[in-house]
Protein backbone atom coordinates (compact mmCIF):
# COMPACT_ATOMS: atom_id res chain seq x y z
CA UNK A 1 0.00 0.00 0.00
CA UNK A 2 1.74 3.38 -1.27
CA UNK A 3 1.87 6.01 1.32
CA UNK A 4 1.07 9.39 0.51
CA UNK A 5 3.26 12.31 1.42
CA UNK A 6 2.09 14.57 4.24
CA UNK A 7 2.97 18.41 3.78
CA UNK A 8 2.45 21.22 5.16
CA UNK A 9 0.38 24.04 3.31
CA UNK A 10 2.77 25.74 1.47
CA UNK A 11 4.45 22.88 0.90
CA UNK A 12 1.56 21.89 -1.38
CA UNK A 13 1.32 25.71 -2.58
CA UNK A 14 5.29 25.70 -3.78
CA UNK A 15 3.78 22.58 -6.19
CA UNK A 16 1.73 24.48 -8.09
CA UNK A 17 3.05 25.79 -10.90
CA UNK A 18 2.67 29.37 -13.01
CA UNK A 19 -0.52 29.96 -15.12
CA UNK A 20 -2.25 26.77 -13.51
CA UNK A 21 -5.73 25.01 -14.44
CA UNK A 22 -6.79 24.51 -10.35
CA UNK A 23 -10.34 22.67 -9.69
CA UNK A 24 -11.27 23.65 -6.55
CA UNK A 25 -13.85 22.05 -4.73
CA UNK A 26 -16.12 23.51 -2.05
CA UNK A 27 -19.91 24.87 -2.35
CA UNK A 28 -19.59 28.40 -0.90
CA UNK A 29 -17.18 28.01 1.56
CA UNK A 30 -18.29 24.29 2.81
CA UNK A 31 -16.03 21.70 1.83
CA UNK A 32 -13.32 24.45 0.60
CA UNK A 33 -9.97 24.08 0.77
CA UNK A 34 -9.14 27.46 2.34
CA UNK A 35 -5.89 26.08 4.12
CA UNK A 36 -4.34 25.13 0.54
CA UNK A 37 -6.19 28.20 -1.09
CA UNK A 38 -4.53 30.54 1.42
CA UNK A 39 -1.38 29.42 1.00
CA UNK A 40 -0.99 29.56 -2.75
CA UNK A 41 -2.01 32.93 -2.19
CA UNK A 42 0.61 33.57 -0.52
CA UNK A 43 3.16 31.56 -2.77
CA UNK A 44 2.36 34.70 -5.14
CA UNK A 45 1.57 32.46 -8.14
CA UNK A 46 0.18 33.58 -11.25
CA UNK A 47 -1.51 33.56 -14.45
CA UNK A 48 -3.92 30.96 -12.57
CA UNK A 49 -7.42 29.24 -14.25
CA UNK A 50 -9.98 28.71 -11.48
CA UNK A 51 -12.50 26.21 -12.24
CA UNK A 52 -14.89 25.90 -9.04
CA UNK A 53 -18.45 26.61 -8.95
CA UNK A 54 -17.60 29.91 -7.39
CA UNK A 55 -14.27 31.46 -6.06
CA UNK A 56 -15.20 32.12 -2.33
CA UNK A 57 -15.91 35.09 -0.26
CA UNK A 58 -13.53 38.70 -0.66
CA UNK A 59 -10.60 37.60 0.44
CA UNK A 60 -11.21 34.23 1.68
CA UNK A 61 -10.30 30.90 -0.33
CA UNK A 62 -10.12 31.91 -3.97
CA UNK A 63 -11.60 35.31 -3.21
CA UNK A 64 -7.45 35.52 -1.81
CA UNK A 65 -6.32 34.49 -5.21
CA UNK A 66 -8.91 36.96 -7.02
CA UNK A 67 -7.99 40.13 -4.56
CA UNK A 68 -4.47 39.63 -5.16
CA UNK A 69 -4.66 39.56 -8.86
CA UNK A 70 -3.63 35.94 -9.31
CA UNK A 71 -6.54 34.77 -11.21
CA UNK A 72 -6.46 35.37 -15.13
CA UNK A 73 -9.46 33.03 -15.92
CA UNK A 74 -12.66 31.39 -13.59
CA UNK A 75 -15.14 28.87 -14.90
CA UNK A 76 -18.12 28.39 -12.45
CA UNK A 77 -21.41 28.49 -11.77
CA UNK A 78 -22.30 31.53 -9.35
CA UNK A 79 -19.55 34.58 -9.16
CA UNK A 80 -22.64 36.65 -8.45
CA UNK A 81 -22.01 36.29 -4.02
CA UNK A 82 -18.47 38.08 -4.51
CA UNK A 83 -19.07 41.42 -5.22
CA UNK A 84 -15.05 41.29 -5.98
CA UNK A 85 -15.43 38.87 -8.45
CA UNK A 86 -18.31 40.63 -10.41
CA UNK A 87 -16.00 43.94 -10.11
CA UNK A 88 -13.08 42.33 -11.25
CA UNK A 89 -15.02 40.90 -14.76
CA UNK A 90 -17.03 43.93 -15.73
CA UNK A 91 -12.94 46.21 -15.72
CA UNK A 92 -12.10 42.80 -17.76
CA UNK A 93 -9.24 41.92 -15.07
CA UNK A 94 -10.56 38.41 -15.72
CA UNK A 95 -12.10 36.43 -17.62
CA UNK A 96 -15.79 34.40 -16.34
CA UNK A 97 -17.00 31.62 -17.82
CA UNK A 98 -20.70 30.52 -16.22
CA UNK A 99 -21.68 27.03 -16.94
CA UNK A 100 -24.63 25.16 -15.24
CA UNK A 101 -24.13 24.04 -12.06
CA UNK A 102 -25.01 20.46 -13.20
CA UNK A 103 -23.18 20.76 -16.38
CA UNK A 104 -19.94 21.64 -14.11
CA UNK A 105 -20.11 18.67 -12.72
CA UNK A 106 -20.96 16.40 -15.04
CA UNK A 107 -17.75 17.63 -17.10
CA UNK A 108 -15.56 17.04 -14.49
CA UNK A 109 -17.06 13.79 -13.72
CA UNK A 110 -16.56 13.22 -18.06
CA UNK A 111 -13.08 14.82 -17.44
CA UNK A 112 -12.38 12.32 -14.73
CA UNK A 113 -13.76 8.77 -16.22
CA UNK A 114 -11.61 9.69 -19.86
CA UNK A 115 -14.71 10.75 -21.39
CA UNK A 116 -14.59 13.79 -24.25
CA UNK A 117 -17.74 15.58 -23.52
CA UNK A 118 -21.60 14.42 -23.16
CA UNK A 119 -24.93 16.33 -25.13
CA UNK A 120 -27.47 17.70 -22.41
CA UNK A 121 -31.12 19.15 -22.28
CA UNK A 122 -29.59 22.04 -19.74
CA UNK A 123 -28.93 25.35 -21.86
CA UNK A 124 -30.45 24.40 -24.51
CA UNK A 125 -32.33 27.84 -26.42
CA UNK A 126 -30.08 30.12 -23.80
CA UNK A 127 -27.56 32.61 -23.89
CA UNK A 128 -25.40 29.51 -22.45
CA UNK A 129 -25.89 27.42 -25.57
CA UNK A 130 -24.62 30.01 -27.80
CA UNK A 131 -21.46 29.14 -30.23
CA UNK A 132 -22.10 25.09 -29.16
CA UNK A 133 -23.04 22.31 -31.05
CA UNK A 134 -26.73 21.72 -30.64
CA UNK A 135 -28.13 18.71 -31.71
CA UNK A 136 -31.34 17.30 -31.25
CA UNK A 137 -31.54 13.80 -29.22
CA UNK A 138 -35.31 11.84 -28.76
CA UNK A 139 -37.11 14.66 -29.45
CA UNK A 140 -35.38 17.32 -27.21
CA UNK A 141 -32.46 19.69 -28.44
CA UNK A 142 -29.24 18.68 -26.84
CA UNK A 143 -26.15 20.92 -26.08
CA UNK A 144 -22.45 19.37 -26.53
CA UNK A 145 -20.31 20.13 -23.81
CA UNK A 146 -16.51 19.38 -24.01
CA UNK A 147 -14.87 17.50 -20.20
CA UNK A 148 -13.47 19.39 -17.83
CA UNK A 149 -9.96 18.50 -16.50
CA UNK A 150 -7.01 21.06 -14.68
CA UNK A 151 -3.55 20.83 -13.93
CA UNK A 152 -4.19 20.58 -10.03
CA UNK A 153 -7.00 19.99 -8.07
CA UNK A 154 -7.29 21.41 -4.29
CA UNK A 155 -9.37 19.60 -2.16
CA UNK A 156 -11.25 19.20 1.15
CA UNK A 157 -11.88 16.30 2.92
CA UNK A 158 -12.87 15.23 6.25
CA UNK A 159 -10.91 12.25 7.04
CA UNK A 160 -8.23 10.23 5.44
CA UNK A 161 -5.86 7.58 5.82
CA UNK A 162 -1.88 7.65 4.82
CA UNK A 163 -2.43 5.88 1.82
CA UNK A 164 -4.63 8.64 0.34
CA UNK A 165 -8.08 7.43 0.77
CA UNK A 166 -11.05 10.09 1.40
CA UNK A 167 -14.10 10.53 3.48
CA UNK A 168 -16.23 13.41 3.20
CA UNK A 169 -18.66 14.66 5.59
CA UNK A 170 -22.31 15.52 4.91
CA UNK A 171 -22.83 18.46 2.42
CA UNK A 172 -18.96 18.40 1.82
CA UNK A 173 -19.06 16.09 -1.13
CA UNK A 174 -20.40 18.75 -3.65
CA UNK A 175 -17.75 18.98 -6.46
CA UNK A 176 -14.64 17.39 -4.27
CA UNK A 177 -15.59 13.71 -5.48
CA UNK A 178 -15.47 14.63 -8.81
CA UNK A 179 -12.33 17.00 -8.89
CA UNK A 180 -10.43 14.05 -7.57
CA UNK A 181 -10.41 11.86 -10.61
CA UNK A 182 -9.81 15.20 -13.03
CA UNK A 183 -6.76 16.53 -12.41
CA UNK A 184 -2.93 15.78 -12.73
CA UNK A 185 -1.87 16.63 -9.47
CA UNK A 186 -4.37 16.09 -6.44
CA UNK A 187 -4.08 18.09 -3.04
CA UNK A 188 -5.87 17.33 -0.47
CA UNK A 189 -6.41 18.94 3.41
CA UNK A 190 -8.29 16.52 5.33
CA UNK A 191 -9.32 17.34 9.18
CA UNK A 192 -8.22 14.36 10.32
CA UNK A 193 -5.31 12.19 9.10
CA UNK A 194 -5.25 8.80 9.99
CA UNK A 195 -2.82 5.54 9.91
CA UNK A 196 -3.67 3.24 6.92
CA UNK A 197 -6.40 0.48 7.91
CA UNK A 198 -8.07 2.60 10.61
CA UNK A 199 -10.90 3.63 7.88
CA UNK A 200 -13.74 1.51 6.77
CA UNK A 201 -13.35 0.58 3.34
CA UNK A 202 -17.45 1.07 2.46
CA UNK A 203 -17.52 4.56 3.89
CA UNK A 204 -14.55 5.39 1.62
CA UNK A 205 -15.81 7.95 -1.33
CA UNK A 206 -12.25 8.51 -3.29
CA UNK A 207 -9.99 5.84 -3.29
CA UNK A 208 -6.12 6.99 -2.55
CA UNK A 209 -5.12 6.32 -6.20
CA UNK A 210 -6.44 9.27 -7.00
CA UNK A 211 -4.42 11.61 -4.09
CA UNK A 212 -0.70 12.81 -4.67
CA UNK A 213 -0.53 14.65 -0.65
CA UNK A 214 -2.36 15.77 1.87
CA UNK A 215 -2.43 18.60 4.27
CA UNK A 216 -3.43 18.90 8.11
CA UNK A 217 -6.55 21.20 8.41
CA UNK A 218 -7.70 22.98 11.43
CA UNK A 219 -10.48 25.34 9.87
CA UNK A 220 -12.61 27.23 12.35
CA UNK A 221 -15.72 29.17 11.53
CA UNK A 222 -13.92 32.51 10.86
CA UNK A 223 -11.75 30.69 7.82
CA UNK A 224 -14.74 29.95 6.33
CA UNK A 225 -16.45 33.61 6.33
CA UNK A 226 -20.03 35.10 7.04
CA UNK A 227 -21.98 32.37 4.08
CA UNK A 228 -20.70 29.26 5.72
CA UNK A 229 -21.30 30.52 9.36
CA UNK A 230 -24.88 32.13 8.84
CA UNK A 231 -27.48 30.73 10.90
CA UNK A 232 -30.79 30.26 9.62
CA UNK A 233 -32.25 33.45 11.21
CA UNK A 234 -35.89 34.01 11.77
CA UNK A 235 -37.31 35.75 9.04
CA UNK A 236 -40.73 37.27 8.24
CA UNK A 237 -41.96 37.26 4.66
CA UNK A 238 -45.05 39.84 3.35
CA UNK A 239 -48.38 37.86 3.45
CA UNK A 240 -48.62 38.06 -0.15
CA UNK A 241 -45.48 35.83 -0.42
CA UNK A 242 -46.39 33.72 2.56
CA UNK A 243 -49.82 33.29 0.53
CA UNK A 244 -47.59 32.57 -2.98
CA UNK A 245 -45.59 29.53 -0.68
CA UNK A 246 -48.70 28.02 0.87
CA UNK A 247 -50.55 28.34 -2.30
CA UNK A 248 -47.22 26.31 -3.74
CA UNK A 249 -47.18 23.97 -0.91
CA UNK A 250 -51.03 22.63 -1.36
CA UNK A 251 -49.59 21.54 -5.38
CA UNK A 252 -47.37 18.80 -3.19
CA UNK A 253 -48.55 15.25 -2.59
CA UNK A 254 -46.91 12.93 0.19
CA UNK A 255 -44.45 11.28 -1.18
CA UNK A 256 -42.02 14.01 -3.53
CA UNK A 257 -39.09 14.81 -3.94
CA UNK A 258 -39.38 18.48 -3.83
CA UNK A 259 -36.59 21.00 -4.83
CA UNK A 260 -36.95 24.56 -3.59
CA UNK A 261 -35.40 27.44 -5.27
CA UNK A 262 -33.69 30.81 -3.45
CA UNK A 263 -36.62 33.51 -2.52
CA UNK A 264 -40.05 33.01 -2.31
CA UNK A 265 -39.73 29.31 -2.76
CA UNK A 266 -37.61 28.91 0.55
CA UNK A 267 -40.47 29.99 2.00
CA UNK A 268 -42.43 26.93 1.65
CA UNK A 269 -40.05 24.98 3.70
CA UNK A 270 -41.52 27.03 6.41
CA UNK A 271 -44.92 25.61 6.17
CA UNK A 272 -44.17 22.37 5.67
CA UNK A 273 -44.60 19.53 8.86
CA UNK A 274 -43.71 15.87 8.95
CA UNK A 275 -47.45 14.81 8.13
CA UNK A 276 -46.68 16.40 4.99
CA UNK A 277 -44.67 13.09 3.98
CA UNK A 278 -42.28 15.26 1.49
CA UNK A 279 -38.61 14.38 0.45
CA UNK A 280 -36.64 17.71 0.41
CA UNK A 281 -33.57 17.56 -1.79
CA UNK A 282 -31.00 20.39 -2.17
CA UNK A 283 -28.48 20.30 -5.40
CA UNK A 284 -25.67 20.46 -3.60
CA UNK A 285 -25.88 16.73 -2.22
CA UNK A 286 -28.58 15.94 0.29
CA UNK A 287 -32.05 13.97 -0.08
CA UNK A 288 -33.83 14.81 3.38
CA UNK A 289 -33.47 18.09 3.99
CA UNK A 290 -35.17 19.53 7.60
CA UNK A 291 -35.60 22.22 9.31
CA UNK A 292 -33.32 24.52 10.34
CA UNK A 293 -31.45 23.96 13.27
CA UNK A 294 -33.07 24.71 17.25
CA UNK A 295 -29.39 25.88 18.41
CA UNK A 296 -29.14 28.46 15.23
CA UNK A 297 -26.00 25.96 14.25
CA UNK A 298 -23.18 26.58 12.29
CA UNK A 299 -21.68 24.70 8.81
CA UNK A 300 -19.33 22.95 11.03
CA UNK A 301 -21.82 21.66 12.78
CA UNK A 302 -24.53 20.87 10.50
CA UNK A 303 -25.12 20.17 6.65
CA UNK A 304 -26.10 23.04 4.19
CA UNK A 305 -28.83 23.93 1.89
CA UNK A 306 -27.92 25.52 -1.99
CA UNK A 307 -28.65 28.61 -0.14
CA UNK A 308 -25.60 27.98 2.04
CA UNK A 309 -27.62 28.07 5.09
CA UNK A 310 -27.70 25.49 7.92
CA UNK A 311 -30.23 23.04 8.29
CA UNK A 312 -31.13 19.37 9.94
CA UNK A 313 -31.22 15.68 8.00
CA UNK A 314 -34.53 14.12 8.97
CA UNK A 315 -34.61 10.34 9.35
CA UNK A 316 -33.72 8.93 6.53
CA UNK A 317 -32.13 11.29 4.73
CA UNK A 318 -28.74 10.47 2.34
CA UNK A 319 -25.76 12.89 1.15
CA UNK A 320 -23.98 12.47 -2.36
CA UNK A 321 -22.09 14.66 -4.60
CA UNK A 322 -23.19 17.16 -6.71
CA UNK A 323 -22.77 15.41 -9.57
CA UNK A 324 -25.00 12.39 -8.44
CA UNK A 325 -27.05 15.08 -7.53
CA UNK A 326 -27.77 16.71 -10.82
CA UNK A 327 -28.19 12.78 -12.32
CA UNK A 328 -31.23 12.71 -10.02
CA UNK A 329 -32.31 16.33 -11.57
CA UNK A 330 -31.67 15.49 -15.15
CA UNK A 331 -32.74 11.84 -14.78
CA UNK A 332 -36.77 12.83 -14.00
CA UNK A 333 -35.97 11.25 -10.29
CA UNK A 334 -37.37 15.06 -8.65
CA UNK A 335 -40.78 15.31 -8.82
CA UNK A 336 -41.35 19.07 -8.65
CA UNK A 337 -39.46 21.84 -8.40
CA UNK A 338 -40.47 25.27 -7.00
CA UNK A 339 -38.32 28.30 -8.44
CA UNK A 340 -38.91 31.67 -8.77
CA UNK A 341 -39.37 33.73 -11.74
CA UNK A 342 -38.44 37.33 -13.36
CA UNK A 343 -40.50 35.99 -16.69
CA UNK A 344 -42.95 33.93 -17.77
CA UNK A 345 -44.47 33.69 -21.42
CA UNK A 346 -47.22 32.36 -23.57
CA UNK A 347 -44.95 29.14 -24.33
CA UNK A 348 -44.29 28.25 -20.65
CA UNK A 349 -40.40 29.89 -21.36
CA UNK A 350 -38.88 30.78 -18.09
CA UNK A 351 -36.38 33.57 -17.69
CA UNK A 352 -35.23 34.01 -13.95
CA UNK A 353 -31.51 34.39 -13.72
CA UNK A 354 -30.54 37.35 -15.24
CA UNK A 355 -31.74 40.82 -14.84
CA UNK A 356 -31.61 44.32 -17.07
CA UNK A 357 -28.40 45.74 -15.76
CA UNK A 358 -27.12 43.20 -13.95
CA UNK A 359 -23.86 41.04 -14.60
CA UNK A 360 -24.85 37.56 -16.02
CA UNK A 361 -22.45 36.13 -13.17
CA UNK A 362 -24.86 33.53 -11.80
CA UNK A 363 -26.81 30.90 -13.12
CA UNK A 364 -26.47 28.05 -10.53
CA UNK A 365 -28.40 25.18 -10.88
CA UNK A 366 -31.47 26.97 -12.18
CA UNK A 367 -31.42 25.87 -16.06
CA UNK A 368 -30.99 22.23 -14.85
CA UNK A 369 -33.77 22.29 -12.44
CA UNK A 370 -36.04 23.80 -14.86
CA UNK A 371 -35.32 21.36 -18.02
CA UNK A 372 -34.60 18.34 -15.35
CA UNK A 373 -37.62 18.27 -12.93
CA UNK A 374 -41.11 16.34 -13.83
CA UNK A 375 -42.82 19.33 -12.59
CA UNK A 376 -41.91 22.85 -12.43
CA UNK A 377 -43.90 25.38 -10.07
CA UNK A 378 -42.44 29.03 -10.56
CA UNK A 379 -43.58 31.18 -7.62
CA UNK A 380 -43.40 34.73 -8.04
CA UNK A 381 -44.80 38.55 -7.57
CA UNK A 382 -47.26 39.24 -10.79
CA UNK A 383 -45.14 42.61 -11.49
CA UNK A 384 -41.82 44.13 -10.93
CA UNK A 385 -41.67 46.65 -8.95
CA UNK A 386 -41.64 49.46 -11.63
CA UNK A 387 -44.98 47.75 -12.63
CA UNK A 388 -43.79 46.23 -15.57
CA UNK A 389 -45.95 42.65 -16.14
CA UNK A 390 -43.70 39.24 -15.18
CA UNK A 391 -46.22 37.23 -17.44
CA UNK A 392 -45.77 38.35 -20.87
CA UNK A 393 -46.39 37.22 -24.57
CA UNK A 394 -42.68 36.12 -24.99
CA UNK A 395 -39.73 36.51 -22.92
CA UNK A 396 -37.44 39.29 -23.32
CA UNK A 397 -34.62 38.26 -20.41
CA UNK A 398 -32.05 35.56 -21.16
CA UNK A 399 -34.07 32.38 -21.07
CA UNK A 400 -33.52 29.40 -18.43
CA UNK A 401 -35.26 27.02 -19.70
CA UNK A 402 -37.81 26.73 -22.75
CA UNK A 403 -41.38 25.59 -22.54
CA UNK A 404 -40.62 23.99 -18.85
CA UNK A 405 -43.30 25.74 -17.26
CA UNK A 406 -46.16 23.60 -15.75
CA UNK A 407 -47.43 26.27 -13.28
CA UNK A 408 -47.16 29.84 -12.52
CA UNK A 409 -48.43 30.92 -8.82
CA UNK A 410 -48.70 34.67 -7.71
CA UNK A 411 -50.30 37.05 -5.36
CA UNK A 412 -53.16 37.35 -7.54
CA UNK A 413 -53.60 34.56 -9.62
CA UNK A 414 -52.52 30.45 -10.72
CA UNK A 415 -51.92 29.75 -14.07
CA UNK A 416 -51.30 26.89 -15.87
CA UNK A 417 -49.07 26.64 -18.42
CA UNK A 418 -50.06 24.21 -20.93
CA UNK A 419 -50.19 24.92 -25.01
CA UNK A 420 -50.85 28.44 -23.43
CA UNK A 421 -51.71 30.72 -19.93
CA UNK A 422 -54.82 29.46 -18.45
CA UNK A 423 -55.50 31.24 -15.64
CA UNK A 424 -56.96 28.56 -13.09
CA UNK A 425 -57.90 30.15 -9.67
CA UNK A 426 -57.98 33.85 -8.37
CA UNK A 427 -55.84 33.97 -4.91
CA UNK A 428 -57.46 35.52 -1.68
CA UNK A 429 -58.67 39.39 -2.63
CA UNK A 430 -57.66 39.49 -5.96
CA UNK A 431 -60.04 40.19 -9.07
CA UNK A 432 -60.08 39.12 -13.24
CA UNK A 433 -60.27 42.70 -13.49
CA UNK A 434 -57.00 43.40 -12.30
CA UNK A 435 -55.26 40.18 -13.16
CA UNK A 436 -56.56 41.07 -16.68
CA UNK A 437 -55.15 44.64 -15.94
CA UNK A 438 -51.76 43.88 -14.81
CA UNK A 439 -50.98 40.75 -17.13
CA UNK A 440 -49.24 41.73 -20.55
CA UNK A 441 -49.59 37.79 -21.59
CA UNK A 442 -52.70 36.39 -23.55
CA UNK A 443 -54.48 33.84 -21.15
CA UNK A 444 -57.72 32.20 -21.29
CA UNK A 445 -60.01 32.17 -18.30
CA UNK A 446 -60.77 28.57 -16.32
CA UNK A 447 -63.06 29.28 -13.21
Amino acid sequence: MKTVPQLTAAEAAARIPEGAVLLVGGFGMTGNPVHLLHALADCGTRNLTYIGNNVGEPGLGGGRLLRNGQLRRAIGSFFTSNREAVAAAQADEIECELMPQGTLAEALRAGGAGIGGFYTPTSAGTPLAEGREVRELRGTPHVFVPALRGDVALLRAWKADTAGNLIYRRTEQNFNRAMATAADLVLVEAEHIVPVGELDPDSIHTPGCYVDGLVQAHTTLEDLGSSASLSASARRADPDREAIARRALAELHPGDVVNLGIGIPTLVADFITPEHGLILHTENGMLGVGPAPADGGGALDYPVNAGKIPVTAVRGASYFDSADSFGMIRGGHIDVAIMGGLQVDSAGNLANWAAPGKPLLGVGGAMDLASGARRLIITMNHNERSGAPKLVPSCTLPLTALGAVDLVITELAVFRCDGGLRLIELMPGASLDEVRARTSAPFTTHL
